[in-house]
């Protein structure tokens, strides 16, 4: 096992809260979220076959409507542009229903 430092794992807990922020920013722009809705952004491990070891989930909670689990099979700091379009559209599309 090896030793972190408190000031490493400081520094890395503010790096991935820095990536969750500007993500989550990055998301309630694309999902055009208005002031009632909420969004959570979280990474998980996946246990699925061919799914990579982390996998961000998007829950997107509008006003009225049911949550929406989402899922980018990535890890947060690898999530892009073409993610979140992707995942915008995904939203869309189930919203049409």
């Amino acid at each position: 096992m090896a030793f972190v430092s408190l000031k490493a794992w400081r520094a890395r807990s503010a790096e991935r809260a820095a990536t969750a922020v500007q993500l989550k920013r990055d998301l309630i722009a694309a999902l055009q979220l208005g002031d009632a809705d909420a969004l959570a952004v979280n990474e998980i491990a996946c246990a699925d076959p061919g799914c990579p070891d982390m996998e961000t989930i998007v829950l997107v909670m509008r006003a009225g409507q049911p949550t929406r689990a989402l899922r980018i099979r990535c890890p947060m700091e690898a999530v892009g542009p073409a993610d979140i379009d992707a995942l915008a559209a995904e939203d869309r599309a189930a919203s049409s229903r």
